[in-house]
């Protein structure tokens, strides 16, 4: 049974699935999935569980491939950007109280974020 998303998160090797799905941003089969990764390449059997572990949580769906007998393609049903988005206000709301300035002033301190890089995000902000 598939599990909304909304609730679930990635692990690693799924998030490296993922990534191959959006950076490509088109409908992918397993070999076409396969191939984005650098050697030594993932058995066909691991991407391939993987995959339907992906589509039980609902991070992807499959369709059979036009013309391609057996072969499925995958799509991602969340964007990147959708998901980033959730993961970081689930962050700022566990580890920081649900406060963005703390979130933000902890990132400058740890990523020792240079003076003209400030300016850089102050200015960004200011742009919204």
């Amino acid at each position: 049974m598939r599990q909304k998303n909304e609730d679930r998160q990635l692990t690693k090797a799924e998030m490296e699935i993922m990534n191959v799905l959006w950076e490509k941003g088109e409908d992918m089969t397993t070999h076409e999935i396969i191939e984005e990764y650098p050697e030594p390449k993932p058995a066909y059997s691991t991407i391939a569980t993987f995959l339907k572990i992906l589509t039980n949580k609902g991070f992807i769906q499959s369709r059979k491939q036009e013309g391609g007998g057996k072969t499925f393609v995958f799509t991602p049903t969340i964007s990147r950007e959708a998901y980033t988005n959730r993961v970081m206000k689930e962050v700022k709301s566990t580890f920081f109280g649900n406060s963005l300035k703390s979130m933000l002033s902890f990132f400058a301190r740890q990523e020792e974020v240079s003076e003209e890089e400030l300016k850089e995000i102050v200015e960004m902000i200011k742009r919204k």
